[in-house]
C-alpha cells in the first residue's frame, strides 16, 4: 500500500511540475504606462506610446479589404479614426484580444444612411492558428499580430487607452 501511495504521489508531482513549466500567455508588465496606440494602415505598423514616445512597434495584418474606412458589417475594412480599448478577451479564438470601441455614433449614422448595420467586434488580436504563417491582410476588419506579440500587448495596454487608426 505504501509503495502504491509513493508511486501515485510521484506521478502527481511530475504532472504538476509539467504544468508549472508550461509558459503562460498572461505576462506581467512593469514599464511605462501605454498612453496611446497609433496604427498606420498604409505601412501596416502599430505603435504603443507613452506620452508621445514610442515604447514598442509591430508589423500588423488588417482587414482583407484594407483601403478606406469601415462602413458596414462584412466589408472587410479596418476602421479609421480615434477609438478606445474598451474590453479584453482572454479566451479569444485568436489567442488573446483587446476590443476597440468601433462603432461610434458617427459610424452608426453613416451605416444607417446606407441602410446597413455598421458591424462591430473589432479587435487587436493574435493568430487563429499559430503554426500557420499568415500572409497578407486576412481579418474581417481587425488588427492582427503574432501570438507572442499579442501576449506583450495584452499585458501592456489597459482598458480606456486611446487608439488612433490612420489611413
Amino acid at each position: 500500500m505504501k509503495r502504491r501511495n509513493i508511486l501515485l504521489g510521484g506521478a502527481a508531482a511530475m504532472s504538476l511540475g509539467a504544468c508549472a513549466s508550461s509558459p503562460s500567455k498572461f505576462k506581467r508588465y512593469n514599464g511605462p504606462e501605454v498612453t496611446g496606440i497609433v496604427v498606420n494602415k498604409s505601412s501596416r505598423e502599430m505603435f504603443l506610446l507613452h506620452e508621445g514616445k514610442v515604447l514598442e512597434s509591430y508589423d500588423v495584418k488588417l482587414g482583407f479589404a484594407p483601403e478606406g474606412h469601415k462602413e458596414t458589417e462584412g466589408d472587410g475594412r479596418t476602421p479609421e479614426g480615434v477609438y478606445r480599448i474598451n474590453r479584453r478577451n482572454p479566451n479569444s479564438r485568436f489567442h488573446l484580444s483587446l476590443g476597440i470601441s468601433y462603432p461610434n455614433a458617427e459610424d452608426i449614422a453613416k451605416a444607417q444612411a446606407l441602410g446597413k448595420p455598421p458591424g462591430g467586434d473589432i479587435f487587436i488580436h493574435g493568430q487563429k492558428n499559430p503554426l500557420r504563417r499568415d500572409r497578407g491582410d486576412w481579418t474581417w476588419g481587425c488588427i492582427a499580430v503574432s501570438n507572442k506579440q499579442m501576449e506583450d500587448i495584452y499585458a501592456m495596454v489597459r482598458d480606456g487607452t486611446p487608439i488612433a487608426i490612420n489611413p
